[in-house]
């Protein structure tokens, strides 16, 4: 006869098993987070040595914080967001990302393509993200002054309106600090548009605290 002692420690012990068998299983099948970023020049690195752009920085602080993700960099200088939605599906299959950060747009402005076209290649893309199974970040950008006053305030406000009809996280801006800073004549290269290696970190501390909150 089985007395009451040894039936509850049978028990203990098959409870103690069935937790570390979760355990094992819930650490087996917990991968690495995966960063996907689909941006262009100001996320390629253009005019920059390797290694000095955003998103490299990006991967460092990762490090840093013993943060376990990768980092894939898809950026490609000159796209547009007509050019990142196509490339996007073959991306998505490839790398399986957990997250993605969407950077496209200048591109659209300065080939003065419409607002409302780039926005639906941001939702469109947002979507697609999200239907694989990511969270997914929409990076902005302002466009100069000389563009006219109705044209900047409504190509600023195309990205919160992508991240509301989305539910995806927003920064506004990515040149914020850099564009607009007290010493913003020494933060762009000679050809007045594209960031020199001084400004990336600025960069990446905009874009910093809305990823951080999604990993």
């Amino acid at each position: 006869m089985v007395n009451r002692r040894d039936f509850i420690l049978a028990g203990a012990l098959t409870g103690a098993a069935g937790s570390w068998a979760g355990a094992q299983t819930r650490g087996a099948t917990r991968r690495p987070a995966v960063i996907l970023v689909v941006g262009d020049s100001l996320s390629a690195e253009y005019g920059l040595q390797r290694g000095q752009g955003w998103v490299t920085l990006l991967e460092q602080r990762l490090g840093q914080q013993k943060i376990d993700a990768r980092v894939v960099n898809a950026s490609i200088s000159g796209d547009t967001s007509s050019g990142g939605r196509a490339r996007l599906p073959a991306l998505l299959r490839q790398h399986q990302p957990t997250h993605v950060v969407i950077e496209l747009g200048a591109n659209d402005a300065l080939r003065g393509l419409p607002i409302a076209n780039t926005a639906d290649n941001l939702t469109q893309m947002a979507k697609a993200s999200q239907a694989a199974g990511a969270q997914v970040l929409i990076v902005g950008i302002q466009v100069p002054p000389n563009y006219g006053g109705d044209y900047l305030r409504r190509f600023e406000a195309m990205f919160l309106d992508v991240s509301r009809s989305t539910k995806s996280a927003v920064v506004p801006f990515l040149l914020r600090g850099v564009a607009d800073g007290p010493d913003a004549a020494d933060m762009f290269q000679a050809d007045r548009i594209h960031p020199v290696a001084a400004a990336q970190p600025r960069m990446l501390d905009n874009v910093w605290p809305e990823l951080r909150k999604l990993l």
